[in-house]
């Protein structure tokens, strides 16, 4: 049985799961300390790029760390509301399966699907392994399910791929990937409006820890890393990378 979602519901589980994102986003932010952030960027880069201030270069990578951190924490927020609306509209389930995030049937065709943020997600190893996942999945609901067809689905909650047929599986991107859990062609622009609950407030709260945050670690950068008030790029350079000594 397939049934349409309520704007509602949609509405309603944004609103208890959007204050996820911003929790776990502010969270990481006045968790992070100023040499976590120092070792996990080229300092090259920003010694290339002429950057000579201690506040542009803890604000650049700050920016750079919390860019990412922001992908990962609200790509975990599209899978759940993937499979949210999947579970209303055609009774999807959240997969036991290795690699595998949903699984449901329409159509006499069972589904199997691996849920990434956006197109770009991967390298050939990383494919290689989601296509490995695939086929065990396939294998194992072989064995369950008799005389029962199995597709395996990349889906990627924006973006576009106008070839989704990649052989061994389809990769269904944006407006494709969001028609097929929600069985709505326009269903890619529904969820844009409710994502927006409460972010004002909730930016507002999150400015005002990054300007102390910046503050803070551009103090501390100043102590430890700057000589007449210049960036020590060799100091810099040995901590992010330098050999251990050998005891």
């Amino acid at each position: 049985m397939v049934r349409k979602i309520a704007i509602e519901d949609l509405e309603n589980y944004v609103a208890a799961n959007i204050l996820v994102f911003h929790q776990k986003r502010l969270e990481r932010l006045e968790r992070l300390e100023l040499k976590e952030i120092l070792s996990r960027k080229n300092p090259y880069l920003f010694k290339a790029k002429n950057i000579l201030t201690a506040q542009d270069l803890i604000k650049t990578l700050l920016d750079a760390y919390l860019s990412s951190q922001e992908e990962s924490i609200f790509g975990h927020f599209l899978e759940g509301l993937a499979i949210f609306v999947n579970t209303v509209v055609f009774q999807g389930k959240k997969s036991s399966a290795e690699g595998i995030d949903l699984e449901f049937e329409r159509d006499r065709i069972k589904y199997i699907v691996s849920i990434k943020s956006g197109p770009n997600w991967g390298n050939n190893s990383q494919i290689n392994k989601m296509r490995d996942n695939f086929k065990k999945a396939r294998k194992i609901l072989g064995a369950n399910v008799s005389k029962t067809q199995i597709v395996a689905v990349n889906g990627c909650c924006y973006g576009k791929d106008d070839q989704p047929d990649k052989g061994d599986y389809l990769k269904l991107c944006g407006q494709r990937f969001w028609e097929f859990v929600s069985g709505d062609p326009e269903f890619y622009t529904k969820i844009i409006e409710p994502l927006g609950h409460e972010a004002k407030e909730k930016n507002e709260e999150f400015i005002d820890s990054y300007a102390a945050l910046i503050n803070n670690l551009t103090m501390e950068f100043g102590k430890e890393f700057c000589i007449n008030g210049k960036i020590d790029w060799v100091a810099l350079v040995k901590f992010n990378s330098a050999a251990k000594a050998k005891k």
